[in-house]
């Protein structure tokens, strides 16, 4: 069986996700970033940058959430094409996301959620960086139904982030054809299931009071990786 470590966010929904839709046998190890669980020696030898996810196969190690899911779609066979060019299309939108929408995102995060300073030229840096990237991804559904030819690891990987454009400071409802495909993903039960895994942070995202816990929560996290 499959051993997944991780903790409530966007990269380690997207490996629980996949392994949903992938009906794959996985036991659950939840990582309390706060204290700091993903810089022991016993995770540092899984995955030496010491952060989620990593899934382990039979004792082999995967770490990165990309190589996770590509890993996950070759064992599988499924969410992946097996052809160069088909598959090439799923990997170019999955470095989107990896490259991009995560990155981007992630530091607006910071600057709008969990900075203690307001620096506004970096907020809307990265907002404005943000969203150009979903102009990217609205402007492309216009014409797809998916982001490569048929539903894959790639949608999978940039609908988790993008679903949650709303913390990071970003009205998602400029994006008729992203929010669209945001619906089609979000009604499927392999998906929901996989955002459970090992909590649903949503609740605590759209709480006001909870939400502040979250955004402290996460800010201590930053400063303990300024220092790590």
């Amino acid at each position: 069986m499959i051993q997944l470590y991780t903790s409530p966010t966007p990269n380690g929904y997207k490996v629980s996700v996949a392994l949903e839709e992938m009906a794959l046998p996985y036991e659950v190890h939840a990582i309390d970033l706060m204290k700091g669980e993903q810089k022991t020696a016993e995770f540092l030898a899984m995955n030496p940058n010491g952060r989620i996810p990593v899934i382990v196969d039979d004792g082999f190690a995967v770490f990165e959430s990309g190589a996770i899911l590509i890993y996950l779609a070759e064992k599988t066979g499924l969410l992946m094409p097996t052809d160069a060019k088909g598959r090439s299309k799923v990997i170019q939108w999955l470095m989107f996301q990896m490259g991009g929408i995560g990155p981007m995102m992630g530091q607006a995060n910071v600057f709008y959620r969990y900075f203690p300073e307001r620096i506004q030229p970096a907020i809307d840096r990265y907002h404005g960086e943000v969203k150009r990237l979903f102009g990217v991804l609205d402007r492309h559904l216009a014409q797809h139904e998916w982001l490569a030819d048929d539903y894959s690891i790639a949608d999978i990987a940039n609908w988790c982030w993008t679903r949650t454009s709303r913390w990071s400071g970003v009205d998602p409802e400029p994006y008729g054809n992203l929010a669209r495909w945001h619906r089609a993903i979000a009604g499927r039960n392999a998906a929901q299931r996989g955002i459970a895994v090992p909590i649903d942070s949503s609740a605590a995202m759209d709480n006001d009071k909870d939400g502040k816990a979250f955004a402290n929560n996460a800010r201590t996290i930053v400063e303990m990786g300024k220092n790590s």
